[in-house]
Order: C-alpha cells, then sequence, then structure tokens
C-alpha cells in the first residue's frame, strides 16, 4: 500500500515537471524571431507590428531598371529611367492584365524580372488598355495596404472602412493623438477613394503624439511620409478623410486570411533573393504560365562565362536540349502542365542557377440562361497544377458593389461554387474573376455575364 502511495506522488511529480517544462518550450518557441505569435502580447499588437512590417517590404524594397520602356502609370506619363534606383514597389493598377506584387507574384519575380532587358516589365505597357495602369507588375493602395494588413487578396480602398466592411470603426479623437500603429487613413469615394496605413507613432516623454508616419502606395512607387502631428491633423482633415481602426481583426478580413492561402508568401517576399545571372524568363523568375502560353528564355550570359546548352526539365523528366547557344531569346510552349526547372550548361561543364516556374490550366464557365437578381447560381470552373481558391464578382454599374466567394475543398471536388444571390445588389453587366494558386504564384481569369431582374 506504502509502495503505491510513493508511485502515486512519484508520477504526479513528473508530470508536473513535464507540464512546465513543455509550457517553457512553447513560450520560447512563441517568442522566437519569424514567428508571427510573440510571448507576452495581444493579438491586436501582433497584427500591428507585423502590418508595419510586412508594409515596409513592399515600400522599402530598392530597384534600378536595367533598360528603358518601363511605363510610369498613367498615359504620357514616360518611363523609370534606366540605371536610377528607385525605393517602394511601382503604382500600377494592373487587374486582369497584370500581376499584382506580393499576391499573383513574389517581390522576388518582379525583382528578377527587373533584371532581364526583355520581361514583361519593359516591353509590356498597360497604360492604354486598363485605367491607371501602368506597368505589368505593380501595386495600388489598395493591395498595398491589404498586403500589410494580411489580407489573402486585396479589399478595394473603401472596403477598409466601417461604412463597406464589419469589424472597423472611426477613431476618437479624429486626430494624431488618437492615433495608433496600423490604423487607416481612408479617403471616401467622393474625393476619389484612396487607402493609407500609419506605420509609426512618436510621443514624447509626456506621452504627447509628436510624429506620425504615414505609408501608401502612389505613383510612381510607395510614399513613406513622417508628419508632425499638427500637419498629419491637416492631413486627415481634408478630403473628408476618416481615421479609422480595426478592432476585430477577424471580423474585418472574414475568409480573406492571408494564412489560409498560399499566397502572400511573407517569409519569401522579405528575403534576399539570389537573382539568376545567366538565365531569366520574359516574366522574371519563379512563376507561373498557362497552358500554351509562350515563354521566352533570355540567355543573358551577364559575366561571359560561355554556354554551351539550354536544359528544360519538368519535374525530374527533361523535356528538351538545345546546343550551341548564344546570347539572346529562345521561345517554348508548353502544353503539359507541371513544374517546370531551366538551366544553362556552361562551356566549363558547370550549371547556371535554374529558373524555375509552373505551366498550369484554370478555366471556368457560367449559366448560359437568364441569371436573376437575388437569386443563387453556379460557376462550374476545373484548372490543371493550380488550386482554384475563390471568386471575385464586381458590378460595372455600382462599383462599390464587390465581393468576394471563397472556394472551399467540397467545392474543388464538385468542380463548382453557388454565388449566394445577395453577393450583387445591382443588375447589368457583371464581372467575374476567377483566381486559382500554386507555390509560384496565382492565375486570374475574366468572364462577364448580365444579371438581370
Amino acid at each position: 500500500m506504502l509502495h503505491y502511495k510513493v508511485s502515486t506522488r512519484y508520477i504526479i511529480c513528473r508530470l508536473k515537471h513535464c507540464f512546465l517544462v513543455c509550457t517553457l518550450a512553447v513560450l520560447i518557441v512563441l517568442a522566437s524571431p519569424g514567428n508571427h505569435i510573440i510571448a507576452g502580447e495581444n493579438e491586436a499588437e501582433i497584427w500591428q507590428k507585423n502590418a508595419v512590417k510586412y508594409a515596409k517590404i513592399m515600400s522599402g524594397v530598392k530597384w534600378t531598371p536595367v533598360a528603358d520602356g518601363m511605363p510610369i502609370k498613367g498615359v504620357g506619363k514616360g518611363y523609370f529611367e534606366k540605371g536610377k534606383e528607385y525605393t517602394g514597389v511601382p503604382y500600377s493598377s494592373v487587374k486582369y492584365e497584370g500581376r499584382y506584387i506580393g499576391f499573383d507574384i513574389f517581390l522576388k519575380t518582379f525583382l528578377a524580372a527587373i533584371q532581364n532587358p526583355h520581361s514583361v516589365v519593359y516591353t509590356e505597357n498597360l497604360s492604354e488598355k486598363v485605367t491607371n495602369s501602368g506597368c505589368y507588375y505593380g501595386a495600388v493602395c489598395s493591395s498595398y495596404t491589404s498586403y500589410a494588413l494580411q489580407c489573402g487578396n486585396w479589399y478595394l480602398s473603401w472596403q477598409h472602412s466601417p461604412d463597406y466592411r464589419e469589424g472597423v470603426s472611426l477613431v476618437e479623437p479624429q486626430s494624431a493623438q488618437g492615433v495608433q500603429v496600423g490604423d487607416i487613413v481612408f479617403t471616401p469615394p467622393n474625393a476619389g477613394a484612396h487607402v493609407e496605413i500609419v506605420t509609426e507613432v512618436t510621443r514624447n516623454d509626456a506621452g504627447k503624439v509628436t510624429h506620425v508616419r504615414v505609408e501608401d502606395s502612389w505613383p510612381e512607387t510607395t510614399r513613406n511620409i513622417y508628419r508632425g502631428a499638427e500637419e498629419f491633423n491637416l492631413h486627415i482633415a481634408a478630403k473628408g478623410k476618416m481615421l479609422c481602426r480595426i478592432i476585430d481583426y477577424d471580423t474585418w478580413r472574414a475568409d480573406n486570411k492571408a494564412e489560409s492561402f498560399l499566397f502572400p508568401n511573407y517569409k519569401e517576399d522579405s528575403a534576399t533573393a539570389s537573382i539568376n545571372r545567366v538565365l531569366l524568363l520574359d516574366r522574371g523568375d519563379w512563376v507561373a504560365y498557362k497552358r500554351g502560353q509562350v515563354v521566352r528564355f533570355n540567355i543573358m550570359d551577364r559575366d561571359n562565362q560561355g554556354v554551351n546548352k539550354l536544359i528544360v526539365k519538368r519535374g525530374i523528366d527533361i523535356v528538351e536540349e538545345i546546343d550551341k547557344l548564344k546570347k539572346g531569346i529562345i521561345e517554348r510552349a508548353f502544353s503539359i502542365c507541371g513544374d517546370y526547372t531551366a538551366y544553362c550548361v556552361m562551356n566549363d561543364g558547370s550549371h547556371s542557377q535554374a529558373c524555375e516556374f509552373s505551366v498550369c490550366d484554370l478555366d471556368f464557365s457560367l449559366p448560359t440562361g437568364k441569371v436573376t437578381l437575388g437569386k443563387p447560381w453556379e460557376i462550374k470552373f476545373a484548372a490543371d497544377n493550380m488550386k482554384v481558391v475563390f471568386a471575385y464578382l464586381y458590378s460595372d454599374q455600382n462599383r462599390y458593389n464587390a465581393g468576394y466567394v471563397f472556394i472551399n475543398d467540397e467545392d474543388r471536388r464538385n468542380g463548382q461554387v453557388t454565388i449566394p444571390g445577395d453577393l450583387v445588389k445591382d443588375s447589368g453587366n457583371l464581372q467575374v474573376w476567377l483566381y486559382g494558386e500554386n507555390r509560384y504564384g496565382r492565375l486570374k481569369k475574366r468572364q462577364d455575364i448580365f444579371l438581370g431582374n
């Protein structure tokens, strides 16, 4: 009997010891650099600190064009200057023609494209195709702020505000003395909708705010303005601006959480990328192509090592070997979806760094009959080497009437998703954008449908 009691005490002590050790280990892990959760911080402090860190990934990046022809946003606005260093990602409302940096592509994909004088950033000009656009890769105010606020895809500028979303409210007082890091400065649509994010608040010894830093995406790249308190007050008082605060982070993001998707990928975007000096693609590197789309390989050999052959592989299988190469462009189109690599064999037998890309297919169909306002309807879709993740619907009649439908595993198994009848509240032409993603980025496809009464 005594032996039994002693054993029980021993077991209890050992369990307590193990519990304390495990608890300490968890706290150490949570406090480690690179983790989103930091011991001792509440949820609001965590996302606010991350918002500042992630905003600066895009606003702090430096890049230098290696060629002429990279367009600045707006028809007739000119081009980014060859050889000049710029800070912050370029402003361009790429919509369905180009790709948003951070959401559709890695930041390193943009940086690779910058180093290829024959890439889409120099050869494609979207300014005559899409309003507020310029460069094929870019960002706008809403995508920049949504990226910082850890959304799975961008919310339009007005969807950051309490007039259009839950979980966000006006700050009181509407002045520098009420501001916090992570707050949103929203300019309403009647003054040209715009959104900015507060990334720094400086206080004096008495606790009074003396300066506020506000960052946003603005032509030509990004802006980073450190204003005194009174100057900040004048800034938010102009054009009916509203100083807003996210008070319920999960409600405001809803199903649009970055951690639910492969993009944005903050770890990759914040890392220093090794850009290939021998070979680059027309879309840079680490990027997705549509099935049958031409891939332009630029044999650059910037260090003049001498190139013997180009090898293209799909997985472990060699697709093609091209011998007796010189510097210049080689074009190929791939009809089989999969993940590809391409590298050069140099004259000394060594291999260059490999370019990575994927070939994917994304398609969908809309109802052929009448779609009635207020009644649900279906989108049928299919994808290859890509996961369909959401549909985005946008009314031509009311640009403030837009919404997402996020696609779950059951939808993917069935190959279709139901659009709720109350998602769009205006009859007329409706833009439907379908998005798919894989580890190299996102592709999107647009079709239109008429929504009748």
